[in-house]
């Protein structure tokens, strides 16, 4: 008796897992590296990529944060939040991500 039938059983390519390790590696190698340090006195912060410059500064003014340096991107800035809890004020003002800024410095320069 022969056998009749097609396997049509989908898998992903064995490259799609190397392919995932490699970029789940890379989000945890940078969240380490990029994350503030206790006693930072500046941070660099992302707001929304869409956002210009005009809503970034009024949001880290809004949070009480005084601007250190602007960068190429409107978006991102560094700046030095006021108090302990400055960070948390920023990400209610609309911060994304608050990264340490020497790790960041060379991405950041104009």
């Amino acid at each position: 008796m022969q056998r009749q039938g097609v396997m049509t059983a989908s898998r992903w390519p064995g490259w799609l897992n190397a392919a995932v390790l490699l970029v789940a590696s890379w989000i945890a190698i940078a969240a380490l590296t990029l994350q503030v340090r206790p006693d930072a006195e500046v941070v660099a912060v992302a707001f929304p990529p869409w956002w210009d410059a005009r809503q970034a500064v009024l949001a880290a003014a809004s949070a009480n944060a005084a601007i250190v340096r602007t960068t190429a991107l409107p978006s991102l800035m560094i700046v030095r939040p006021d108090g302990r809890d400055g960070i948390r004020r920023l990400q209610a003002a609309g911060v994304w991500l608050a990264m340490d800024p020497q790790a960041v410095a060379a991405c950041i320069s104009r």
